[in-house]
């Protein structure tokens, strides 16, 4: 498998978990879909089918802190497919945990959806927008 398909499979695996939050989230699917902790590791395989064919270069990245030896990585097709693989994993771990969230302490899905939106594309924006309104949400209900 090339790095090019790897990377081209990454997202699509995680579209249909991101459109179960944003678009159906009171069907009773969605939670019972979603209560998997194993949702967030399916983008993974993506990345595992990757790491383990450039394992050398990979953890020559990450075991020295070094901006040069991550460019270098980052610059080749396979450093930047293991980096979207593991964005995209994580950006969906933590929008899971939002949507459980969101539910426990009620914030409308009209409010939390734009946020999930806002999380596929800059995560650290919409984990900042969305501890925001939960701190407002639980704010008010106290």
């Amino acid at each position: 498998m090339t790095d090019l398909t790897v990377f081209a499979w990454t997202f699509p695996i995680a579209v249909p978990f991101w459109a179960l939050m944003i678009f159906l989230p009171g069907w009773r699917w969605t939670r019972r879909v979603l209560a998997s902790p194993w949702v967030p590791l399916l983008p993974l395989v993506c990345y595992f089918v990757l790491a383990a064919a450039h394992f050398g270069e990979l953890w020559t990245a990450v075991s020295r802190p070094d901006l040069g030896v991550l460019q270098a990585f980052a610059g080749s097709s396979y450093g930047a497919a293991l980096i979207w693989a593991q964005l995209i994993a994580f950006d969906l771990f933590l929008g899971r945990w939002m949507f459980f969230e969101a539910r426990k302490h009620g914030v409308p899905w009209w409010v939390l959806s734009p946020v999930l939106v806002l999380t596929i594309f800059l995560s650290p924006f919409g984990l900042v927008v969305f501890l925001a309104v939960r701190s407002a949400r639980i704010r008010s209900a106290a």
